[in-house]
Order: structure tokens, then C-alpha cells, then sequence
């Protein structure tokens, strides 16, 4: 087959937006260039001041040049039957691609990518980029920034990559096994091979070795390809796939400690092209002070690091439900209690737990010991329990540990450190911070799997499970 190696210059940086002004085509027999096409396009779209300094190219060149659509039949012609060969072989690809699906053809032929072979085949150069790359190799360019000049500039390197290729690295990309073409420009495909098939959590890195997104998977090597598959022309993904530089991950024992180690790791690193789980979520918390006539108050307000609550709610309305409860099981007064600036009833009608009681003649320590009651009333009325789970080998189990209900440790335990106790067990643990999202998980998780679910006995790990659906 003959290499038809490509290099088009563009109006913006993603296919489905975005115009081609210039197509230079160089037919390789794997010898030399034995064909070569080249033309302006006119993109019918407006071109960027930016880039027509960067290539040269403005509207005056263009106004009476062809449209895509025009030349697309000759273009899908020389292209067909020939292994499609760019640097950053994705985005020539796509845009080609896509230009001449629109005018009704469909290409699809094999890619070879000259950045990937030039790591390959060349490895440990400083940058990849086509400019340093030619710089560093000795490979002239005329007319930079321009198709025809960076197409022969790429045919120069292509030759010599071929000459070089004693491993044969070449044919081994075009490998219909062979997953190189499939991954980002600036990826090693080691890096990639390297991912195991199980549960966990992966993160790609750009350059500088910063977390730009996280994501789960029950088989980890899978879910990473299926993000390099396809060749979608909008500008998130070609900006994402250009900025992928490498892959590191944790695994997991299950899916469960996979979502919540996800999301955990969303709310502490903010990746840039992570968007779901990404909102702040707005805490709320209840609140007990002493008023000037020696009266606790209970309150439910705004979460707020610099003044501790005595327990923590991710929504409002569970913190309102539960004072609401709380007044009724304990007749307290719903004078003194309160969500924000406002009143917890609306109505001056007492409430089934207020009627016949006398406030007005209820001492401050009376009314206070009320209230400190239904304080440790709703203090064990939370749950607190041990998901066990399949671990990352067949000798631990990972465990999950609710106190109170919060989330405050996950991990792994050896199944011989199991029978040690659960303050062993707790200690090992890694502490963390869950929102809302996480702890539905772990309760729906816990009440469809309650033989999964322990909670901690000085006689034995015993399930109560009403305690847990309680408290969802």
C-alpha cells in the first residue's frame, strides 16, 4: 500500500466548527514521494486573526478559491487505498474525516501517526512537535505553518522514520490487534498495556504530570480505550485527547469503593475535564447556643468550618425533618427552635407533642434537660455499621466504615486482621469526607447487600438492619 501523508491548515482548532483553508496530500511508495496534490479551500467561514498570522493564509487568498465539498471527490479519490499517515495523525484525521462525510463519502482507511513513531522509533528528544522534531533531526521546512510546507517537511521524517525502523515498529502499528493508532498523540502506548483489567479508578495527566481527569471502571484497561475510540470532531474531545500525557490508577476490590473513591477524588483534585460531580454541594448542620435567659436553642444552619455543629446534613430538608421530630418526640418549644431567620412551624397551632404543655412555667435547667435528652436520643439514633466486600486479591476484603452516620474510612483488611476487632480494624482505615452523593450510595449499597453489612457488638458482628434503612 502507498502512504498518502497529509497536513491541512484550518480555521480553529475541532472539526465540527471549524473550516479547512489548505490540503497538501504527498503520495510515499515507502521509497519516495511519487505523487503529490495541494490547494487552497475557501471554509466558508471567517478566519481567525490569530491564525492567519500563524499560517499566512487571510480571506483575500481564499475568496476564489474551491469549497471542501468542491474538491471532496477528487480528495476521497487519492486518499483511498492508502494508509493515511499526519503529525498527530487524530486531528488531520478527524477533520478530513469529517469534511468529506458531509459531502457523502466515507473514509476509512489505516493511520499512522508520525508523532507516535517518532517517540517509538526515536525516543528521549526533548519535544515531538514537528518544528523541534525537524530541528533536532536535521529535516529542513520552507514555508512553515503551511500544508504544502509541513507535508514535505513530514515525508522527509516519514523516510527517514522508515529507514531507522530496524525493530519494524511500522508494520507492528498497522497491526489490525495494534491499539496505537487509537491512543493520543502524546501517550505511550506502554503506559496504556501497563492498565489492569479490574475494578478501580484511573486518572489522566497532561504534561506536567496534573490530574486533568478521574474516572471508575470495573475493568480499567476497557474503559480507558472506549475514551480513544471513534473519531468525535468536538473541540472538548481533541483538546482532551491532545492533552492526555499519561495514565496512572488505583485499583479496587469492587464497584462500590471504586464510585466512592471517584468521587472523592473529583472533590479533592477538581480535574479540568471532569464535569459530573463537580458541584459544590451546600452543608448544612444543627447548631445548639444558650439564649440571654439561660434557654438552649436548637438551630439548623449553613455548615461552616470555623464553628462546630453538633452533627452535619448535606441538604436542609433532612435537617429540618429531624428538628421537626425532634420537637414533637420531646415536647420541646418550637419557639426556640428554628431553621436560618425562620420559625420551624409556620402556624401558631401547637403541634401533637406541644399540646398541654406550659412553657411559660418550665424552668431553663426543665426545658434544657429536654433537649439535652433528645439531643442523645438522635445521637444513637444513628447508624453505624461495616461494609465488608471482595478485596483486590483473594486475601483481604475491603471495608467500608460509617460512624454516626458519616463516612469516615475506607480501605482494605487482611482476612486474618478481621477476627483482631473492630478498633484494629478502624485504625488501618483511610479517613475521608463524603457528601450526599456518596452516602446514598453506601445506604442503597447496605440495604440491597445487608449479609455484606456488620456492625460493630462486643459480642460478635451482628447485623440490625432496620437501624440502616432508617436511615436513608
Amino acid at each position: 500500500m502507498n502512504y498518502a501523508i497529509v497536513d491541512i491548515e484550518t480555521t480553529g482548532s475541532f472539526a465540527s466548527a471549524s473550516g479547512i483553508t489548505e490540503i497538501a496530500i504527498r503520495i510515499h511508495d515507502g521509497i519516495s514521494v511519487i505523487d503529490s496534490y495541494e490547494t487552497l479551500l475557501n471554509p466558508g467561514l471567517p478566519i481567525p486573526l490569530s491564525i492567519q498570522s500563524l499560517t499566512g493564509i487571510n480571506h483575500e487568498m481564499i475568496k476564489d478559491s474551491p469549497a471542501f465539498s468542491q474538491k471532496a471527490a477528487q480528495i476521497y479519490q487519492i486518499l483511498s487505498g492508502c494508509i493515511f499517515v499526519a503529525h498527530n495523525v487524530n486531528f488531520d484525521y478527524s477533520f478530513v474525516k469529517h469534511h468529506l462525510h458531509l459531502a457523502g463519502y466515507e473514509l476509512n482507511t489505516p493511520k499512522l501517526c508520525t508523532v507516535r513513531l517518532s517517540r517509538k522509533i526515536k525516543p528521549g528528544l526533548r519535544s515531538y512537535s514537528l518544528g523541534k522534531l525537524c530541528d533536532a533531526l536535521g529535516i529542513p521546512i520552507q514555508n512553515r505553518h503551511r500544508a504544502g510546507g509541513d507535508a514535505d517537511a513530514t515525508a522527509i521524517l516519514f523516510e527517514k522514520l522508515i529507514n531507522w525502523d530496524i525493530r519494524g515498529d511500522i508494520q507492528a502499528m498497522l497491526k489490525k490487534t495494534s491499539r496505537e493508532q487509537q491512543l493520543p498523540p502524546n501517550l505511550a502506548k506502554d503506559n496504556f498495556m501497563a492498565l489492569p483489567s479490574c475494578p478501580g479508578i484511573y486518572y489522566f495527566k497532561d504534561q506536567s504530570g496534573k490530574e486533568i481527569y478521574v474516572g471508575k471502571a470495573l475493568d480499567i484497561k476497557k474503559r480507558v480505550s472506549q475514551h480513544f475510540t471513534g473519531h468525535n470532531p468536538n473541540q472538548q474531545r481533541q483538546q482532551f485527547l491532545r492533552n492526555i500525557f499519561s495514565i496512572s490508577f488505583e485499583a479496587c476490590g469492587n464497584e462500590l469503593m471504586a464510585l466512592i473513591l471517584e468521587a472523592a477524588e473529583i472533590q479533592r483534585l477538581w480535574p479540568l475535564y471532569n464535569r459530573a460531580l463537580k458541584r459544590p454541594e451546600s452543608r448544612f448542620a444543627l447548631y445548639s447556643y444558650e439564649d440571654g435567659e439561660g434557654f438552649l436553642r436548637l438551630v439548623i444552619g449553613k455548615h461552616s468550618k470555623y464553628q462546630k455543629g453538633i452533627h452535619i446534613f448535606d441538604r436542609e430538608a433532612d435537617g429540618i425533618r429531624m428538628l421537626r421530630k425532634l420537637v414533637m418526640d420531646f415536647s420541646l418549644n418550637p419557639g426556640k427552635c428554628s431553621y436560618g431567620y425562620y420559625p420551624l412551624f409556620s402556624t401558631d397551632s401547637p403541634e401533637p407533642g406541644q399540646i398541654g404543655t406550659d412553657f411559660q412555667s418550665m424552668s431553663a435547667k426543665q426545658y434544657n434537660d429536654s433537649v439535652t435528652a433528645a439531643l442523645n436520643s438522635f445521637k444513637e439514633s444513628l447508624p453505624g455499621f461495616v461494609i465488608f466486600d471482595t478485596g483486590r486479591n483473594e486475601n483481604e476484603e475491603s471495608c467500608i466504615w460509617v460512624e454516626k452516620g458519616r463516612l469516615t474510612g475506607i480501605g482494605y483488611v487482611q482476612n486474618s486482621d478481621i477476627k483482631k476487632g473492630f478498633h484494629q480494624i478502624k485504625q488501618d482505615l483511610k479517613p475521608i469526607s463524603a457528601n450526599h452523593y456518596m452516602m446514598q450510595m453506601i445506604f442503597n449499597f447496605a440495604a440491597k447487600n445487608p449479609f455484606k453489612v456488620k456492625i460493630p457488638d462486643t459480642n460478635n458482628y451482628l447485623l440490625h438492619l432496620p437501624v440502616l434503612l432508617s436511615a436513608q
